[in-house]
């Protein structure tokens, strides 16, 4: 049985799970759905069609499936999904998908938002993510598992940015992020690998190794484009699922260029 503050106003309709608190002054919308164990502290606003996934935390003054943010905006039935085991800190804001970008907005499991960070209409955002506060994610960008994001980062729209990745503090995405980099700049360029990141994750000593091998190889290599040095690292590490994964995001059809190394002549 849910548990409501009697200063909140739910809907009629709205879905409400075992479990589920709703705190001082929340507005829970006639569309939404609550997973079981959602906690809302107070001063919550959930609207349109969204979904919050079990046992997901927001804190006051979070603002979830309000229309998405663009001029002459038509669509009421764009949906947001959030996963479950969140934290959405104090003045999170995500937009529900437009009519244009599919949808629907989409942000995975177990992420960790902090305070003012926003998510833009069609955006998709991985599992186990870390925003710091202030982060903004403009309309249809595309974020993988595990990306952490410096606080006051932007991410303009259509862009991606590859799982792993660790973008800095300031730092404006207008490129696309190949995964495992880290980008920093107030345009970002790659910096090297995200090797604490990789670390973490328990890779070995040799798959880093090919890894570091495989950056050098497609950001500094000499000769033909960066496309054609990426299939041919991939040829060179086949076994290596990391390189792999870089080639392909690499070679995706994308609608924005790629983010590229600093010309230094060494990655780390």
């Amino acid at each position: 049985m849910a548990k409501i503050h009697p200063t909140a106003l739910v809907e009629d309709g709205a879905d409400l799970g075992a479990g589920v608190e709703i705190g001082p002054f929340c507005h829970v919308g006639a569309r939404v759905k609550l997973a079981e164990g959602v906690r809302l502290l107070s001063h919550v606003t959930i609207a349109g069609v969204t979904s919050i996934g079990a046992r997901t935390v927001v804190h006051p003054h979070a603002a979830l499936g309000g229309e998405g943010q663009i001029r002459g905006n038509d669509f009421a039935d764009g949906r947001l999904e959030v996963g479950e085991d969140c934290v959405l800190r104090e003045m999170v804001s995500m937009n529900v998908g437009s009519r244009k970008g599919g949808g629907v907005t989409q942000v995975g499991a177990r992420g960790y938002f902090m305070a003012n960070s926003h998510v833009g209409h069609d955006c998709h955002v991985g599992d186990d993510v870390t925003f710091a506060n202030s982060v903004a994610l403009g309309g249809h960008s595309q974020i993988g598992n595990r990306v952490i994001f410096g606080g006051l980062s932007a991410v303009q729209q259509f862009c991606r940015v590859g799982a792993g990745a660790m973008v800095g503090g300031l730092t404006g995405i207008n490129r696309d992020v190949i995964p495992y980099a880290m980008a920093f700049g107030d345009h970002a360029e790659l910096a090297g690998l995200n090797l604490i990141g990789l670390k973490r994750r328990g890779l070995t000593r040799d798959a880093i190794h090919a890894l570091r091998g495989a950056f050098r190889a497609i950001f500094y290599g000499k000769g033909g484009s960066t496309e054609l040095r990426a299939r041919e690292a991939k040829i060179r590490w086949p076994d290596v699922a990391e390189v792999g994964e870089i080639v392909d995001f690499i070679l995706a059809d994308a609608k924005q260029p790629l983010c590229l190394a600093r010309r230094r002549g060494e990655t780390e």
